[in-house]
């Protein structure tokens, strides 16, 4: 009979995947581009968001577009009745849409801001976790990514290019994560999506980000973990991205960095009600 130690070892096992990247070293474009495109299909994936975020992303950009251009039409056209009621409606039905999708896409877009802000600071980023739940210590999943302690290139924000390279690494942690079954459960309404990230002690950027020192998540829940590794990096990179057991959460190791600190950012996404979806098989 399986002890009870042996079935948790087991079940983190089965809940974490390496990746080798074909390229020399990681850098901030690459682990910009990774976590946030990981952020915008976990959000689709469990139902928090209506459709894809870069859809979602335009049809917000053509709605603040649309009530733009039917302003001016109104002011051009004053003197006809029905001409302007017709746009009236139009006006309104715009405004409604837009202050559904707004707090949504603007938390989004501050998040986005404030991770390329860490990267520009810390560019050597190695752990960061998504956390789905009513706080980062009362999880319903628990998503992390571990970047290989290879040597990593500073970027300024301004040169975040997304290449092919980092198209292809892309695809394969978003492969990953479907391989492992993530979006399979039923919704269950709106949730908090919590970014949190390991940092030295002295990354100081409160408008932002908020130290969390002593952060561990309840030890029922196993995270999924994707490990992200360079060509040129060693394949064991414990030291840099210890495997957590449910027995011991998210703390601080001893034997780990001491100067690193989770952090968490203040852009906090809360998913739209989206009524009640069909459950995806």
């Amino acid at each position: 009979m399986m002890r009870k130690s042996e079935k948790k070892k087991t079940m983190a096992e089965e809940k974490s995947t390496e990746i080798e990247m074909t390229t020399d070293s990681i850098d901030a474009a690459l682990i910009f581009h990774v976590v946030y495109d990981v952020l915008a299909f976990l959000l689709y994936m469990h139902q928090q968001i209506p459709s894809m975020l870069q859809d979602m992303t335009f049809q917000f950009d053509s709605l603040q577009t649309e009530r733009k251009e039917v302003e001016i039409v109104l002011t051009q056209n004053a003197h006809d009745a029905s001409f302007r009621r017709k746009n009236l409606g139009r006006k309104r039905d715009i405004k409604l849409e837009i202050k559904r999708l707004e707090k949504l896409m603007n938390t989004i877009s501050g998040l986005r801001t404030a991770f390329q802000y860490l990267l520009c600071a810390v560019p050597n980023v190695e752990n960061i976790v998504f956390v789905f739940g009513a706080s980062p210590r009362r999880p319903h999943h628990v998503y992390e990514i571990c970047f290989s302690n290879g040597s990593k290139n500073f970027l300024a924000s301004e040169v975040m290019t997304r290449t092919r390279m980092i198209e292809v690494v892309s695809r394969k942690v978003i492969r990953a994560l479907i391989s492992k079954g993530v979006g399979t459960v039923s919704y269950s309404g709106p949730s908090k999506l919590f970014l949190l990230v390991k940092a030295p002690t002295s990354f100081n950027m409160p408008l932002h980000f908020l130290p969390k020192r002593e952060f561990q998540h309840t030890k029922k829940i196993v995270p999924y973990r994707l490990k992200l590794i360079s060509r040129n990096s060693h394949k064991d990179i414990s030291a840099s991205c210890p495997v957590y057991k449910a027995a011991t959460g998210f703390q601080q190791q001893q034997n780990v960095s001491s100067d690193l600190v989770w952090f968490q950012c203040r852009h906090v996404i809360k998913g739209l009600a989206l009524g009640n979806p069909t459950p995806e098989e």
